[in-house]
């Protein structure tokens, strides 16, 4: 769907190329991302790596209060705020501005995440993590969402082995988990075109040429070059 504020957006931030990673909690989304930023620098992309919350010094400072244990009751709006809060300054100060001038950012997690998590998964209305968000983001939309679909459980098991720990947000049970995986997909569904899913068991090498040949795709790169490396 182009309405007008997509129009508005991709005129706004030149010929950029925002792809992000979406997924539940251990999908493997860490796993791919330097793979698919050191292909795009292979072709000689300007490529900026970056994460929510995080990718500036207020989003950095941010994560540790609504990832962390210990930090006191976070509850559903505030958690939802903090989010948005670091996101705005995330788009603002790094993802726009390089956008503007060209180059490729892929990010781990955007706006998906929130209405996954704090609407589905905490259950608050989505009408209203929605307009936060628009307000945080100016209204920026990926081109590309990649969605490493994964169950809770196999996603659970994948932390605990390699890190042995969860966060606050990952510790909750396999049943809050299950929502934002229901809601990743309904979005997913609701506009195709904008989103690629992959089922996240499948081998690293062909997860990553899933992501190539669709990147190749919209670009109007040949296949080829989603080989070269």
């Amino acid at each position: 769907m182009d309405t007008s504020a997509d129009s508005a957006d991709r005129a706004g931030r030149a010929a950029g190329f925002f792809l992000v990673f979406e997924g539940g909690d251990g999908a493997g989304k860490s796993s791919q991302i330097p793979e698919l930023a050191a292909w795009f620098t292979a072709l000689g992309r300007d490529v900026l790596t970056t994460r929510e919350p995080g990718g500036t010094q207020i989003g950095e400072n941010i994560r540790p209060l609504i990832l962390e244990h210990g930090q006191g009751e976070v509850d559903p709006r505030t958690e939802a705020l903090l989010y948005a809060a670091a996101r705005a300054a995330h788009v603002e100060q790094r993802i726009l501005p390089h956008l503007r001038t060209g180059g490729v950012v892929v990010c781990d997690r955007f706006v998906d995440s929130s209405v996954a998590y704090q609407s589905a998964g905490r259950e608050l209305s989505a009408e209203d993590v929605l307009s936060v968000n628009a307000f945080a983001t100016q209204g920026l939309v990926p081109d590309l969402t990649v969605l490493l679909d994964i169950s809770p459980e196999e996603g659970r098991a994948r932390r605990t082995a390699s890190r042995g720990g969860e966060d606050r947000i990952e510790s909750e049970s396999d049943d809050f988990h299950a929502r934002p995986r229901t809601a990743f997909l309904a979005l997913a569904e609701a506009a195709p075109e904008r989103y690629l899913v992959i089922d996240a068991t499948l081998s690293r090498p062909e997860i990553q040429r899933l992501i190539r040949e669709r990147v190749c795709s919209m670009l109007g790169l040949p296949p080829e070059a989603g080989v070269q490396l």
